[in-house]
Order: structure tokens, then sequence, then C-alpha cells
């Protein structure tokens, strides 16, 4: 079922989206494993890892329901010029920055240390960023609009993660050589110019892009896009959506602030694809221990243990397993078995690039843009402009492989 838009009918009352019924059987299946889930972590690691695994589903819960990801937003800006999306993705920076800036400061909270999503700045940066950017319009998704789309079903996305899984691999091979090349070391705003400033600092920047995105639309539109009133009669849209992007915004940002307490960092998503090919490969006979990345010691104790141990990991999980619940709750758990061909090649190319790039960048849109400007880091800040702009060519790009319903306004 498609999302209709609202239309005003001879007495001025909005015309809602007609009930819908839930996936009753796929629903029973994903909540069974969201408490097995659950249960299981408590017993084999602890509480605190099985708390996390349960903001995961509510992050992905909240991404499908919002159909929340930056490669949409980015495009959108790019060939509609309508900036709404990133409207709401710089709210939601801004609103974790000002809780995760001070928290990071203080270093720990309730004996739980706490560390942000820094990293250094430089050439493997610049190059992992733009290329990420380039495969998300190929591939269709970000990082975290990869997890929330498979879960919802998508056949498609589920090529992407596959790949995503590949590129992210290969990058742990090559990430020391990168790291040779030309680089500052990791600045974060708080260490510089303290926690008052950096906040500051960081919201100024944020306007400033919501600014510009507000200019763009100003001069194509006349007006800016307002967000839709709720599209289903009385509460409804909670469980059935779709929720407004500024209200998901503000909800994933307490959620990133929820994953810094439990965790004791920010929310990531790729280090636990890299982890997952290094385990497959590792089991078919690939001797990914011996390799440089995963004999560091925090790869390498991930390599060592279950993937249940690893924080990263977890949170995918629930993402997936969240965006399964929502989907179902909105009747739209509808898996699609046949990937035209050439959809199938951009799923196959986007995803390996974007594994690649994030390895190589240190994180994707979540864990080195989102995150990473949040916690103060300007490897942050550069990320985003080099992923932009490599997305910018990946919108061009989508034609030569039969995608992309958008047209200029």
């Amino acid at each position: 079922m498609s999302d209709a838009t609202i239309n005003e009918g001879a007495d001025s009352r909005p015309v809602f989206l007609p009930p819908v019924s839930a996936d009753r059987l796929p629903l029973a299946v994903v909540a069974a494993a969201l408490v097995a889930g659950f249960v299981v972590l408590t017993v084999l690691v602890d509480l605190r890892q099985a708390a996390l695994f349960l903001v995961g589903g509510l992050l992905g819960a909240t991404l499908f329901h919002a159909s929340f990801g930056f490669t949409g937003g980015w495009r959108r800006l790019v060939v509609e010029r309508r900036g709404r999306g990133v409207r709401a993705q710089m709210l939601m920076i801004g609103v974790a920055a000002i809780a995760m800036i001070p928290l990071i400061a203080a270093g720990n909270l309730g004996g739980q240390a706490l560390v942000g999503a820094t990293a250094p700045v430089g050439v493997s940066v610049l190059v992992g960023a733009a290329i990420f950017g380039l495969g998300m319009q190929l591939g269709g998704g970000c990082g975290s609009g990869t997890l929330f789309t498979v879960g919802g079903g998508s056949s498609r996305m589920l090529v992407t993660l596959i790949f995503f899984i590949l590129g992210a691999l290969i990058g742990t091979a090559h990430l020391p050589w990168w790291l040779g090349q030309p680089s500052l070391p990791a600045i974060a705003l708080g260490d510089v110019f303290g926690t008052g400033v950096a906040i500051a600092v960081t919201l100024a920047g944020l306007a400033a892009v919501a600014a510009v995105t507000v200019l763009i639309e100003r001069r194509s539109h006349g007006a800016l896009e307002q967000e839709p009133a709720p599209r289903r009669e009385g509460w409804t849209w909670l469980l059935r959506g779709p929720w407004p992007l500024a209200g998901a915004g503000l909800l994933l940002a307490v959620l990133n602030v929820a994953t810094l307490l439990i965790a004791g960092h920010p929310w990531s998503v790729t280090f636990g694809f890299g982890l997952w090919g290094a385990k497959l490969a590792q089991a078919a006979g690939v001797p990914v221990s011996s390799w440089e990345f995963w004999t560091w010691p925090g790869p390498q104790q991930a390599l060592t243990h279950s993937v249940l141990a690893d924080t990263v990991s977890v949170l995918n999980f629930g993402v997936i397993l969240g965006a399964a619940a929502a989907a179902c709750f909105a009747g739209k758990f509808a898996p699609k078995v046949v990937v035209p061909l050439m959809s199938f090649a951009a799923a196959a190319i986007g995803g390996i690039l974007m594994g690649y790039g994030a390895r190589l960048s240190f994180g994707c849109n979540i864990g080195a843009l989102f995150s990473g400007i949040a916690s103060g880091s300007v490897h942050g800040w550069l990320w985003f402009a080099a992923a932009f702009a490599g997305s910018y060519i990946g919108v061009w790009a989508r034609p030569l492989f039969g995608l992309d319903g958008l047209k200029r306004s």
C-alpha cells in the first residue's frame, strides 16, 4: 500500500489513509526474535548488552516509520531542491551534540567510561567518505538505511548489505596503508575550545548547513516544504506510520545519547559489517587474523569473541529486527525476490564502495557524520563535505543503471 497524500475534502476534513492490518505471522516471528535476543544477551553477555539490543530495535523502528535516511534526503536536495530531510538531519545532530559533548568531556558516568567518535583528519577520511557518498546513491541506502530497509524486507537492499560487508572486509586489509597517507591527528572541539564553545561552534555549523538548504529551496520554490500532517486517524500513526522527519530526528538523537551511556561510545554501524565479513572469511579458511588491522587490540578482541559481545553488531541486529517489527505493524513487510540485473549491479557496486569507503573514513553517515559531529570531532565535518560531493556524483550516475525516479523541479 502506498502512502497517499492527504487531500482536503469539500468539508475541509482531511482524508486519511485507509486502515491497515498488521502482518501477523511475520510480526509473531520478529517479536519472538526480539524477546529471544534480549534473553540470550542477558544470559550470555549481560543486561547492558541486552538493553543495547533494545535500543537498536527502537532505532530500527524509528528509521523505518520515518523513512529516515541520508541518501534520499541528499538526493532530494540535489535533484528537487528540497531540503526538509537535510534540515531534519541537522536538527538530529545538534540535539545529540548538546548532550554528548559534555558527557564525553566528563569521561564517565556511573562508572561507565564514555568516549566520542573521533578519528584522524586526513586523506583516508577524504577519499573514503567520497567513495561512500558515491556508493550510497548507487546502493540505494546509507549505513543505517541499508539496515532498516533490509529489516523491512527489501531484497535489493539485502544485496547491498552483502556487498557492503565484502567492501568493509577489503577495507580492513587496506586501511593500514591509507593511514600512512598525509593526516592530522584526531581533533575534538571540546579538547581545543572547551565544552561550551565546542557546542556553540557545532550548532553554528549545523545551522549554517540548514540555512543553505533554506536558501536553495526558497529560490527554487518560493516557500519551504512543510512537514505533512499525520496521515492516519487518531494515534494509529504511532504504530502504522509514517512518522514526521523532525520528530524522528529528535528521537534518534535521544537514542544515540542512550547508546553512548549504555555502550560507552556513540552509535556506530559499519565496524560490525567488517567484523561479520572477517568471521565469515575466517570460517572459509582466510587467515584474516594475520592482517594488520585484526592484530590491533580492539579489532583483535572483537574477532576473537562472539559477535554477541560486540556492541556495534548487537545494535545492528536490533535495528534490523526493530525495522522488521515496524514494517509488520504497518502491513508493509513484503519481501520481493526479483531484482533486475542493472539494479542488482548498482546495489553490488554501491555496497562494495560503501563498505570500503566507510572503513577508510572511520565510519558511515552514522559513525562518522552523526556521531562524529555530535562528539565534536572535526573529522565528521570533513566526512560530511567529502561524502556529499561523492553523493552528488552518485545522483547523476544512477540513471546509468536504470535508477532514479526523481526529476529536477
